[in-house]
């Protein structure tokens, strides 16, 4: 039984993009990451914890390329899911990355605050190169002009969940993404 059956009615999900769409994005992405960096020796990918885990393990999966591969943590999101403004690290990187090209993998860039918080903090560490793949973007929602230069798939202003994408912790491990339409009253 989950948390939603014991507490309260399940939001209303609708599917928006089916695991074979996301595994075929993917497996272009990565196809596309290969070709850009097979001249630059090794990546070094950075996935933000914790929504961009599912897509960053699919992701590496499909480079053809040498790769390491570190995480950073951050808060940037209330319990209620909208930005507060404030962005902090909760897990720093392990690896210096200090003259190495690096992939900043995101689940989802909406407002850029967060994205641009994260970028301005990892050029203080003097990358030989950073760019950010994300797997949905929603410029709709942009309040930060940041640069996005690998993306799965553009998306509107709806509130999306699965693939890594959580609602209040719940239904990251759904293989799609889908929308989360309405909560029905308790």
């Amino acid at each position: 039984m989950s948390g939603y059956e014991r507490n309260q009615s399940a939001p209303v999900l609708e599917t928006y993009l089916s695991g074979e769409q996301i595994k075929m994005r993917v497996k272009e992405l990565g196809e596309k990451i290969s070709g850009d960096y097979s001249e630059v020796g090794e990546l070094l990918i950075v996935s933000v914890l914790r929504g961009s885990v599912y897509f960053t393990v699919d992701l590496s999966r499909r480079l053809t390329i040498p790769f390491i591969l570190d995480f950073i943590g951050i808060s940037s999101y209330g319990a209620n899911s909208f930005p507060m403004g404030i962005v902090r690290i909760t897990k720093d990187l392990d690896i210096n990355i200090s003259q190495r090209h690096v992939l900043l993998v995101e689940d989802i860039v909406d407002t850029g605050l967060t994205l641009n918080y994260l970028l301005k903090n990892l050029k203080t560490r003097n990358p030989q190169s950073l760019r950010v793949c994300t797997f949905l973007d929603q410029p709709g929602r942009r309040i930060v002009d940041i640069p996005v230069d690998y993306r799965g798939f553009e998306i509107p202003d709806i509130i999306p969940v699965g693939y890594g994408l959580d609602y209040q912790g719940h239904y990251r491990n759904l293989e799609s993404v889908a929308v989360l339409k309405k909560i029905n009253p308790a």
